[in-house]
């Protein structure tokens, strides 16, 4: 693979059980206190052994040995041996080994997700010597943090930023244990997290550049690779990577799908085998045989018992909102990636086909009436979906976007565990902060703490088994508030590439503290904001050397505030 970067090697770390107990039947069960990607270190022995690992427990507290869906189980015979230790061999898996999927390295060999392991005929055995083996791309704990008032999202910022970090365990994002495949749209929320929680670059940009050589079928997540292009710039400050894959990010666009008035459909005559291998689909890792489709949310009503699916009843349409929403963004961006490469002519020819789609979306997919955006052209049905993209990309315009935000908020979470990226984005950007604070600390079954409260460590591909029958329990697309409490409820976000410049725009809601560290390539930005019984607002701000911050506190009048590096204190 072509590569602007080269990537470390990944770490091993040895874990001790934080539980150990025998059960009735004289297995001895270990607690490691979270689930990993990795294996097992069992002590020298000349007996054989039958060890039993899994991520989920049963009722009665032992490893739950036939979890629904994609929740992951093994049984493994070990045969003894006399070497100091005695590495579990983790058996490959069809479903996640297949051409599509990321290999694991030979010098690390498989792995498996879990927590929990049971030992037959453990009675015996030193539980102190046995380890579980976690491996995972070098990490710095102690490069960001979280902490507020509120102790549900305490708890769903670890849930997050540790599945951030443990998901890494193949070199690239990864849907999870179940393909093992990389996906343009959950490797976009992966990066978002991964620049919010550690100061490390490389991961993202390498993956990105894989998937682009590497893509998968949505139309959407085409799209979604000028999105990680202008992320990895805006974060990172390098542009290598922009000018090396220059060509492929303008055919990512879909510029060359769009028909006269500017909006794109996949079932355009121009959506040809032709056209996709010039995407780099249909190569030896591509997934599927269909060619390209419009996503919108995952997954459909289809996969799922009763036909509930994620996309809200969107109907899917020849001509998509939602991908037509992600192509005018898209094209927005290349226009700035274009200037950034001092290319003058694409910068405009982006930005003036920008300008004609986003016109046309007015015109053609937006009800007056009712104030809304509909699916598609000749939809009379409005989803979330239709509506949270278009707050997210920011193409509401202003008289409109009162409408539109009532009734995004209307709906509730009525999208996937990557559907709530945009929708999150799309209230704190239009400044209802406290409507997704509401959804990030909610406690019924589509909420993060239905996760955690589930027993999981990391989050799932969907809220819960009745909405995904084959969801897994280790997936990283499910992580969004890994990203979106650094960048929105702290309001740290890069205004100019390699935050040299910095938005600190806290949107704290009904928190009465909050405070962070926000990793940089400078060093780490620091926000910590009170509430006063005396209703004074206090924030503290602490920028390293080199960066500007451009301070705004929500619900503030004023211009906002410019801060130079070093220590400060405001009072709103």
């Amino acid at each position: 693979m072509k590569s602007t970067v080269q990537l470390q090697a990944l770490t091993q770390i040895r874990v001790a059980a934080q539980e150990s107990h025998i059960t009735p039947d004289e297995c001895l069960f270990l607690d490691f206190g979270k689930a990993a990607f990795g294996t097992l270190l069992l002590p020298a022995s000349s007996e054989n052994w039958v060890v039993h690992l899994g991520e989920q427990l049963n009722e009665e507290g032992r490893l739950q040995r036939n979890p629904e869906g994609c929740i992951r189980y093994i049984r493994v015979e070990q045969a003894g041996g006399s070497a100091a230790e005695n590495r579990v061999k983790i058996p490959p898996d069809e479903r996640n080994t297949g051409p599509a999927a990321i290999r694991m390295p030979a010098e690390i060999g498989e792995v498996f997700p879990f927590r929990y392991a049971e030992i037959e005929a453990g009675k015996g055995v030193d539980p102190f010597t046995i380890r579980q083996v976690r491996v995972h791309y070098p990490f710095n704990d102690q490069a960001a943090a979280f902490q507020s008032s509120d102790v549900v999202l305490n708890a769903v910022w670890d849930l997050c930023k540790y599945t951030i970090k443990a998901t890494t365990f193949c070199g690239v994002y990864v849907d999870g244990d179940r393909e093992r495949i990389p996906y343009e749209g959950d490797a976009y929320i992966n990066q978002l997290g991964h620049y919010c929680v550690d100061q490390e670059y490389d991961f993202a940009r390498y993956s990105h550049e894989y998937l682009l050589q590497n893509p998968t079928w949505p139309t959407d997540w085409q799209l979604h690779a000028v999105m990680m292009a202008w992320a990895d710039y805006l974060y990172s400050g390098e542009k290598a990577s922009l000018d090396k894959f220059y060509d492929d990010l303008c055919v990512k666009t879909l510029i060359e799908l769009a028909r006269e008035d500017g909006l794109i459909s996949t079932q355009s005559e121009k959506c040809n085998r032709e056209f996709e291998r010039r995407l780099h689909m249909h190569g030896e890792t591509f997934i599927v045989d269909h060619g390209m489709r419009d996503l919108v949310d995952w997954p459909p009503g289809s996969f799922t018992d009763g036909g509930i699916g994620e996309r809200d009843n969107h109907e899917m349409l020849p001509v998509n909102t939602v991908v037509n929403a992600f192509h005018v963004h898209a094209l927005n961006l290349m226009s700035r990636i274009a200037n950034v490469l001092g290319k003058a002519e694409d910068e405009q020819r982006f930005s003036v086909q920008a300008d004609k789609a986003a016109t046309a979306i007015q015109e053609k997919l937006f009800d007056v009436k009712r104030g809304v955006y509909v699916d598609g052209e000749g939809s009379v049905h409005a989803s979330l979906h239709s509506n949270m993209f278009m707050l997210a990309f920011d193409l509401v315009p202003e008289e409109r976007k009162a409408q539109v935000v009532e009734f995004v908020k209307s709906r509730g979470m009525a999208c996937s565990v990557y559907g709530a990226q945009y929708l999150l984005e799309a209230l704190y950007l239009n400044h209802e902060g406290q409507a997704a604070l509401e959804l990030m600390n909610a406690q019924h079954d589509r909420s993060w703490w239905n996760m955690i409260q589930s027993g999981s460590t990391m989050t799932w591909e969907a809220w819960d088994i009745k909405y995904k029958g084959n969801l897994d329990w280790n997936h990283a697309w499910g992580a969004v508030p890994a990203n979106i409490l650094p960048r929105f409820l702290l309001g740290v976000r890069p205004l100019e590439p390699g935050f040299r410049k910095v938005m600190i725009q806290p949107q704290p809601g009904s928190l009465k503290q909050v405070s962070g560290k926000v990793p940089t390539p400078h060093g780490p930005i620091t926000v910590t904001y009170e509430y006063e019984d005396t209703g004074c607002r206090v924030l503290n701000v602490e920028l390293p050397e080199n960066v500007e911050g451009v301070v705004q506190m929500e619900g503030s009048e004023g211009v906002p505030q410019v801060l130079g590096s070093g220590k400060h204190m405001l009072m709103f």
